[in-house]
């Protein structure tokens, strides 16, 4: 065993275009000068935040371990009314978490992602309220009760729903909170503040310095709390950002194009569909009733025309077998890819192309393929048995799981990534 714990810090939407800022502040220097790292951190498609952190904790992709969205798909839905991948029943394949347990070793989950109801020693997952929900109780159902009731009361002041800063913060409290009492074998903790800051303001945002000393602060309480606990010799510290973002100029409902040719319809007042696009934000996946081969025909003809014209900001279709080589869903025939400055939504209404810039709005958003130039996310690794200061050249999602389990002296077997060998002393 290279380290008695690991501590995953999921830093959300920590891409290359952060590194030359970040690495210049004091605690992720530290963390650098004593480990290794890669700005050249594949996703995968798409890089959709429950997609990706569900392949980081199986070391497979989204074709085995059946998170292809951050959603089921819910057609007509409202996007704050839609469920979510909450629950670890939708992982197909085993975790590192359970791998981790099954060797009589303790784990840990803060507001990580499709960890409902997991196997998880002390789990306070992340799961939203739908309308007429209590969130409370549905995140104490979904996770241990009497571990995040005494978070709760500790530190729940500190918090505002799902406002940021607070949410972070009070992730990062109940962390520092969880390695001192808990110390356990694996901690996997997920902080959302930079995603949430580049969706509603862009990439590019004076508020993205802002957040990225914070975050710095937040891990400098992570590592002081290591070193309180007495295990700063036994632990591994991995920092690992999920996806990038892109600022969107235009945002394009597809489906209106669809509903045009009667693939989305009314019948009795109810909204029906034989073809349907669900968004990734970056993408769209297309839906085709089973069997309906005329309705794919017609969607994919549909497509190809709009791809021809400038306004839709469609950048590519993959086929099935294109798809294969990225390890999408089997379900899914074709996809569609946006252009950068382009993002793909579900709703019906007008007007088809949406112009942010004529209406002052900035925005960004992910999704895209794991492939567009400079989309890379960022890797660190640091602590005991790991080379310091060294960097590393591309790495995948997948690798993930793989080498926390050989930090941990655990098999993952099956994984579609390997073990970063070459980070270790």
């Amino acid at each position: 065993m290279l380290a008695k714990h690991v501590i995953l810090i999921s830093y959300d939407a920590f891409s290359e275009e952060n590194w030359e800022r970040a690495k210049t502040l004091p605690n992720m220097a530290k963390l650098i000068k004593a480990g290794s790292y890669s700005t050249k951190l594949r996703s995968v498609y798409p890089t959709l935040t429950y997609t990706v952190h569900t392949t980081m904790v199986t070391g497979v992709y989204p074709d085995k371990h059946g998170v292809f969205h951050n959603n089921p798909l819910q057609p007509f839905v409202k996007e704050k009314e839609q469920e979510w991948f909450w629950y670890r029943k939708a992982i197909k394949v085993p975790t590192i978490y359970e791998a981790v347990r099954q060797n009589k070793m303790s784990t840990a989950g803060l507001l990580w992602p499709v960890s409902g109801k997991a196997d998880i020693n002390y789990n306070l997952p992340e799961v939203h309220a739908l309308p007429n929900e209590n969130l409370g109780l549905k995140v104490l159902r979904s996770g241990s009760p009497l571990f995040g009731i005494g978070l709760e009361l500790k530190y729940g002041r500190y918090r505002k729903g799902i406002q940021q800063p607070y949410l972070d913060d009070f992730t990062t409290l109940c962390a520092t909170d969880t390695i001192k009492r808990k110390k356990p074998n694996l901690l996997l903790m997920h902080l959302i503040n930079l995603d949430d800051i580049k969706h509603s303001l862009g990439t590019d945002s004076v508020e993205v310095e802002a957040t990225l000393l914070r975050m710095d602060q937040r891990l400098g309480k992570i590592m002081e709390a290591v070193g309180e606990a007495g295990i700063q010799e036994d632990t591994v510290i991995l920092v690992v950002g999920d996806h990038g973002q892109f600022n969107v100029d235009y945002k394009v409902r597809l489906n209106k194009l669809l509903q045009e040719q009667g693939l989305i319809y009314t019948e009795k007042g109810e909204m029906k569909w034989r073809a349907y696009l669900q968004s990734t934000g970056g993408a769209a996946y297309l839906h085709v009733k089973e069997g309906d081969e005329e309705a794919e025909k017609i969607a994919i003809t549909t497509l190809q025309a709009a791809m021809a014209k400038e306004q839709y900001g469609i950048e590519r279709i993959f086929s099935r077998q294109e798809l294969d080589g990225l390890h999408v869903e089997g379900s899914i025939n074709t996809m569609v890819e946006a252009k950068v400055g382009y993002s793909f939504e579900d709703i019906l209404e007008d007007p088809i192309l949406l112009d942010l810039r004529e209406n002052n709005i900035k925005y960004a958003t992910h999704g895209y393929s794991p492939d567009k130039k400079n989309y890379r996310c960022v890797f660190v690794a640091s602590g005991p048995g790991i080379k310091d200061d060294y960097l590393l050249g591309d790495i995948e999602m997948v690798d993930i799981a793989p080498t926390i389990g050989r930090i941990l002296r655990v098999g993952m077997k099956n994984c579609d990534g390997r073990v970063l060998e070459e980070i270790f002393a």
